[in-house]
């Protein structure tokens, strides 16, 4: 567990208790002709692309119908919990990806749009989507290791793929119960780590506003304590290239109070 603050309004993780990482969108070709990452949801975060170079586009389904977002230079997107995004690459696409909850969406708050039948229970799910470790020594063994991550990252994606096509064709055509089914499986599936999600929620977020509330309490007494507490952080990625759902991440820490 994170240390807690050093006094109710200290808090040092990035504004709002946010998380970050480089997102390099994959390039591999899936069964519709488009190149991308894995369509997928997440059930408590908002999540935010700022782009950095290429050009690309997210695809994002809700009740209220499928829509492509153009993906350029200089754009910031973001959409909230319950939005089934799919990144589309079209050259080279390069972004931050900005997310609440300290990287809650990578570390957990995520589910894909797998066809049901793969939906019906955490076990059969997690058999479908987990990828082997990734080697991290040097030369021909850590090619050997990508390769096999690589295999099962676009077998994963395929099967999402597969599942949100289905998915957009139902809501499409005015049919919303294949959206809501993946709903209910995906609340079923995500139910016993709510709790662990909420203590990394209390030591982020909430943690970041309620020193916010301290800080202001303080200054409306005239105090200002909390001032003399202030420091600078700098941090390198701790992992690179880390096989993602969307593409190959570049990780940092930054969102851990």
């Amino acid at each position: 567990m994170p240390p807690a603050p050093r006094d109710p309004a200290a808090f040092g993780g990035l504004p709002g208790g946010i998380g970050v990482s480089l997102l390099r969108v994959y390039d591999w070709p899936a069964a519709d002709g488009l190149r991308g990452g894995t369509p997928h949801l997440h059930l408590t975060c908002t999540e935010g692309y700022a782009v950095v170079s290429g050009r690309g586009a997210v695809q994002t389904l809700t009740s209220t119908g499928f829509r492509q977002t153009p993906l350029t230079p200089g754009a910031l997107v973001w959409f909230t919990p319950g939005t089934i995004h799919r990144l589309v690459n079209e050259r080279d696409l390069t972004l931050h990806v900005l997310m609440q909850n300290s990287g809650l969406p990578e570390a957990g708050d995520a589910v894909l749009t797998l066809p049901p039948h793969l939906l019906t229970d955490p076990a059969t799910y997690r058999a479908a989507t987990a990828l082997p470790p990734r080697t991290t020594h040097e030369g021909e063994a850590a090619a050997t290791g990508d390769a096999a991550v690589e295999r099962a990252a676009r077998r994963r994606r395929d099967l999402a793929v597969e599942g949100f096509t289905a998915l957009r064709a139902a809501t499409e055509a005015g049919d919303p119960e294949p959206l809501a089914a993946f709903h209910r499986a995906a609340a079923a599936l995500v139910a016993p780590l709510t709790a662990a999600w909420r203590e990394r929620w209390r030591t982020g977020a909430a943690a970041a506003a309620a020193a916010t509330g301290a800080q202001f309490d303080a200054l409306a007494k005239g105090q200002a304590s909390h001032l003399a507490q202030a420091a600078v952080r700098a941090e390198l990625p701790v992992e690179r290239g880390r096989f993602g759902m969307c593409g190959r991440l570049d990780v940092y820490e930054t969102g851990a109070p």
